[in-house]
């Protein structure tokens, strides 16, 4: 018998912590590794936050178990948030804080889908997606829009993935891994192609705050009022408040799929940290100056990167409109041969490039096709000009 389940065996290892973890044992051993690796902010929690996390440690009631599905307060602060914030006037009950967006995003797949059930995965899609949906016992069928597309998925693409067995779509805007913010008028054409098919949207909504250049990405149920029982919305501090390491997400959902949701939480992890769920609070009844403030910086470093990777030869770096990531199209270097060696995918490439410039990016195979490499710029704008920088000069020689 097999010392491990069929189940568990069949994950992959997350690619962009495997990415970011390579690259910080490299700098631990002295190595002049820059990362692009990880997708989280590199500035710190602001301090009114982190000072109302140190306030509640105090407190003895946080050093208890507390209600599965989160603090009233808290749960109370993403309802008042997500009328601020979306428009979108949702209950308390309709809410489920978990550990961080990627539990919510599992718990929604592990609610709402059956074994054989089929879930429609627009790529290139976030490395964890499909291996929810497998561990859910439920089939990715991956729709691919490249950089022509802005890669951004049609109806018509959707629907001609469409079968029977289709249960939910995983919708997320704006995208990680390329940035891209689908527009109104395609995300209200989604939406409506998936109430008339009575297809669930799983929608990931955790990038919300990090738009440019006018962009807007509003939410599913507000465009098209219908979807709402049928629509589960993930979101978190991570992103939008540089609390990656807080681990605090949520569900947003009908009544039944949240107390569902619940029930196995309840199980699985209980109640999240009671100090996290405080700070939570605090960041979302507090103003969001210091999110903008973050995004002033994001915003210029999207356009230094973008502007570098594009002087590589062989790249296409489309502009996002969002997140903080960038695609670029490496297919122009694909088969050449770089200080002796030769990729012939995305994946070898980024192993060249880590072992010959000492940089780390995360190839499409992540994400999807091959082809491709996704770059975080929620770093240094000196570390980006010295990173890419060294990628130019190594595809250059």
């Amino acid at each position: 018998m097999s010392r491990i389940s069929a189940r568990i065996a069949a994950i992959a290892e997350s690619a962009t912590l495997a990415v970011d973890a390579k690259a910080k044992a490299l700098k631990a051993a002295g190595r002049p590794v820059i990362g692009f690796g990880a997708g989280e902010p590199d500035f710190p929690t602001p301090d009114y936050i982190v000072e109302a996390a140190a306030a509640a440690t105090k407190v003895v009631a946080n050093h208890r178990y507390t209600p599965s599905p989160g603090l009233p307060e808290l749960r109370q602060a993403i309802v008042d948030k997500t009328t601020r914030d979306s428009h979108y006037d949702i209950t308390v009950d309709q809410v489920l804080v978990t550990n961080g967006g990627k539990q919510a995003v599992y718990q929604a797949f592990a609610t709402i889908i059956d074994p054989g059930d089929e879930v429609i995965l627009p790529s290139p899609f976030w490395t964890t997606y499909p291996e929810a949906i497998k561990l859910a016992g439920g089939k990715s069928v991956e729709v691919f829009a490249d950089e022509s597309q802005n890669y951004l998925v049609t109806v018509e693409q959707l629907e001609a993935a469409r079968t029977p067995k289709t249960k939910a779509l995983l919708f997320c805007s704006p995208s990680n891994p390329t940035g891209s913010v689908y527009t109104p008028a395609q995300v209200k054409a989604i939406g409506e192609w998936a109430l008339k098919n009575n297809i669930w949207i799983i929608s990931d909504e955790i990038y919300e705050h990090l738009l440019y250049d006018g962009a807007t990405a509003p939410s599913l149920p507000v465009v098209v009022p219908g979807l709402a029982d049928t629509c589960i919305i993930i979101n978190g501090v991570a992103k939008t408040y540089a609390m990656t390491g807080w681990r605090v997400g949520w569900m947003i959902g009908p009544k039944d799929v949240i107390k569902a949701a619940t029930n196995l939480q309840s199980h699985l992890t209980s109640n999240v940290s009671n100090v996290s769920q405080r700070a939570a609070i605090a960041a979302l009844t507090g103003n969001l100056d210091a999110v903008h403030k973050m995004g002033e910086a994001f915003n210029r470093r999207r356009t230094l990167i973008v502007g570098l990777l594009n002087e590589i030869p062989g790249f296409t770096c489309p502009t996002p409109q969002g997140a903080f990531y960038v695609y670029p199209s490496v297919k122009g270097v694909l088969g050449k041969t770089i200080r002796g060696k030769v990729a012939n995918t995305s994946a070898e490439l980024a192993t060249i490039i880590l072992d010959e410039v000492e940089v780390a990016a995360v190839p499409g195979e992540a994400f999807g096709p091959s082809g491709y490499l996704r770059f975080s710029y929620a770093t240094s704008d000196e570390d980006i000009v010295e990173g890419i920088g060294r990628i130019k000069k190594l595809l250059s020689e």
